[in-house]
């Protein structure tokens, strides 16, 4: 048997010793936070108001709404890392985490993690529309209550927690509109799609480490990668449709289009090359394209979209303008 198929044996329960670096309290909760990658949720938000709101656009519905958003997916992190402070305790990749290093207690983590959901979803009802309002609770109870849990009971758990993924665009669409429709599922969409490849790839790079942790990811469930390789070529298939799908239902352009074709190529051609292989370093491969493809195609996407840049700010056509002759005053 090679070593790219070696079987994933139980999971050793012994603690790794954190030896955390010394840090403040505050960086602290700010690793709690994971505020770096909570920024792309952020931007995903931002994303799926920009292709939906009216013009004018009304900005401060778009700031609020990123801001609760951005505080959800704080306190939804915040219990993630509470809950599965042992688990992480295990691991390579994760031991050094506030909770598992001791650095913040479990309660501490539980009380910020509220705190944070409470006054995201505070501002969001006031400041957004009521579905907005309900699909931010919803995604932060999916994944502190549904994704967290599953982890450790069945390698579906990459789908379930691309749903978390997939809703933030979809909130944002919600603030502009009151309402989801199939540009909104289209978002959704390719945000669910993409987070496949690259968590399949991640699973991948650290299999032993999540077998450790007592996780189950397709990568020690199946650990020839024969299936991992086939979802990620699939699911890298499938995003090259659903964007243009964007641009058939008119909410994009034709540059977007055709930036979507050669991203796509990229990821699928970096998704076979690892199948192929099944090697750590396609892995990585694999997962460093998907990394750069989202917000590649995200940019793209904002600067081709339907009503461009230039109008956002425009209040109302210039031939609405009433004309007024001085010499008639």
């Amino acid at each position: 048997m090679s070593s790219n198929s070696q079987v994933i044996t139980a999971p050793d329960e012994t603690p790794i010793r954190a030896i955390a670096p010394a840090r403040t309290t505050f960086g602290a909760y700010v690793q709690l936070s994971k505020a770096r990658l909570n920024a792309m949720v952020v931007v995903t938000t931002a994303v799926g108001y920009l292709l939906a709101a009216p013009r004018p656009l009304p900005w401060m519905t778009l700031l609020w709404t990123c801001l609760g958003v951005f505080l959800a997916a704080i306190g939804a992190s915040a219990f993630n890392q509470a809950f599965e402070a042992k688990r992480d305790a295990r691991m390579q990749r994760t031991h050094t985490r506030p909770v598992p290093s001791g650095r913040i207690s479990l309660a501490a983590a539980i009380t910020f993690g509220l705190l944070a959901s409470i006054i995201g979803v505070a501002i969001i009802c006031p400041t957004s529309t009521p579905l907005a309002a309900v699909l931010t609770i919803l995604n932060i109870l999916f994944y502190a209550l549904v994704y967290t849990p599953m982890k450790p009971m069945s390698s579906a758990n990459t789908l379930v927690g691309a749903v978390v993924g997939a809703l933030p665009p979809m909130i944002g669409w919600a603030a502009a509109t009151g309402t989801l429709d199939a540009g909104a599922l289209l978002l959704g969409g390719i945000l669910f799609v993409w987070q496949i490849p690259h968590f399949l790839a991640l699973a991948w790079l650290y299999r032993e480490d999540y077998a450790r942790g007592g996780y189950k990811m397709l990568s020690n469930t199946e650990p020839t990668g024969r299936a991992s390789g086939l979802m990620a070529i699939t699911y890298a298939l499938a995003l090259i449709p659903l964007s243009l799908a964007l641009v058939y239902r008119g909410h994009a352009g034709i540059i977007f289009g055709a930036t979507s074709i050669v991203l796509g190529a990229w990821l699928v051609w970096m998704a076979m090359r690892f199948a192929a292989t099944k090697t750590k370093a396609a892995a990585r491969a694999l997962f460093l394209c998907s990394v750069i493809y989202l917000p590649m195609l995200l940019c793209v996407l904002v600067c081709d979209m339907r009503q461009p840049l230039s109008l956002l700010t425009q209040h109302r056509p210039a031939e609405q303008v009433p004309f007024v002759d001085p010499a008639q005053q």
